[in-house]
């Protein structure tokens, strides 16, 4: 992966978010996908368990967002993405997240692990 192949990822990403269904996430992760929403998550695994997360997890493809995205790293398979979201229905509504990546040989994510931070949330300190 490279950088700019990293920023084409991200970019299905979002329009597979804006998008009905769950059809187009294949194009972008792997059969047997590792997706955890926090590092300390349990991981849903598999393509089918993430179809039904993504469907529950939105509130349709319509859903009004921004997404703004910065590459941080690109190193082989692994990328690091930072990633600011704000919705503009919930609460809270502005994200701050980076995303560990690690993608197979066809450029598919093979594990998605996101660090979201949000204004308030306890920082450990």
């Amino acid at each position: 992966m490279d950088r700019s192949a990293v920023e084409e990822w991200v970019a299905g990403y979002e329009r597979a978010w804006r998008t009905p269904g769950t059809r187009g996430l294949g194009e972008l992760f792997t059969a047997d996908i590792r997706y955890l929403m926090s590092p300390w998550s349990e991981p849903v695994v598999g393509l089918v368990a993430l179809e039904a997360f993504w469907e529950a997890g939105r509130d349709g493809p319509d859903e009004a967002f921004t997404m703004r995205s910065e590459i941080v790293a690109v190193d082989g398979s692994a990328a690091v993405v930072r990633v600011a979201v704000e919705y503009v229905r919930d609460q809270p509504s502005r994200w701050r997240d980076l995303w560990v990546l690690r993608f197979d040989p066809d450029g598919r994510c093979a594990c998605f692990e996101e660090w979201p931070f949000a204004p308030g949330q306890p920082d450990g300190h």
